[in-house]
């Protein structure tokens, strides 16, 4: 089986940091400046904590193997999973400089959202790497595909749309605004359609290994064990 060329380091990163420049551009926008966005420390962490995620995957990005049974993703799922991710900063960062929807103890909330990113994205990540090259945006397996059960995937079926959900709620709320906090709810749902076309092709390939995998585990949170 043969693998697709691994994307050149340099470029890797280089197009991270473009991403990076993009996300930072968005949420000087939702501030006002740029100059607000240097001001503004809850913005600092969060564009270090988006440049540290797109460094690390810049560099540890397995490289995906061309020999994959894919199925076609539902584009509006998908479009939903690409948006909300960029533009919830910007507008969480707007509605904290309009003073829309603040939130008690707005401060604190703030922060809180922050770490909740930052967990968010370890989850995220080191499910991913756990993966390795099994790691696709496209719903696929290969044909030589293992079903990961350990680490994360012990506790549930998808740690990484988990990561990516708290990390954006926890982006909703990192300027002490209610305003973007719809967006993780949209989230949730486009990742329930994803995660059901994803389940349907491995409940196809791996039949009763999934289905008892999935009856112990629950699909985005741990499910309480039953009683014997």
């Amino acid at each position: 089986m043969s693998d697709t060329p691994r994307r050149a380091p340099a470029l890797s990163l280089l197009l991270s940091l473009a991403w990076t420049a993009l996300e930072a551009a968005l949420l000087a926008l939702g501030l006002g400046s740029f100059d607000r966005l240097t001001r503004d420390p809850r913005a600092i962490a969060l564009l270090v904590l988006f440049a540290a995620t797109g460094m690390l995957l810049s560099v540890r990005r397995p490289t995906r193997a061309q020999d994959m049974t894919e199925k076609r993703p539902d584009p509006a799922a998908m479009a939903v999973l690409f948006v909300i991710p960029l533009v919830t900063p910007m507008i969480a960062a707007f509605g904290a400089r309009a003073a829309l929807f603040t939130l008690p103890h707005a401060n604190t909330v703030s922060w809180c959202g922050v770490a909740l990113v930052a967990a968010g994205l370890f989850v995220r990540i080191s499910a991913m790497l756990q993966l390795g090259a099994r790691f696709s945006p496209l719903v696929s397996l290969q044909r030589e595909h293992a079903l990961e059960t350990r680490g994360w995937y012990a506790v549930v079926r998808h740690p990484g749309y988990l990561g990516a959900l708290l990390a954006t709620l926890g982006t909703s709320l990192a300027f002490g605004s209610a305003l973007a906090t719809p967006l993780p709810v949209l989230m949730f749902v486009a990742q329930r359609l994803r995660i059901r076309d994803e389940e349907a092709l491995l409940a196809e390939r791996f039949g009763d290994e999934w289905r008892e995998y999935a009856r112990r585990t629950g699909a985005l949170l741990p499910r309480p064990p039953r009683g014997r």
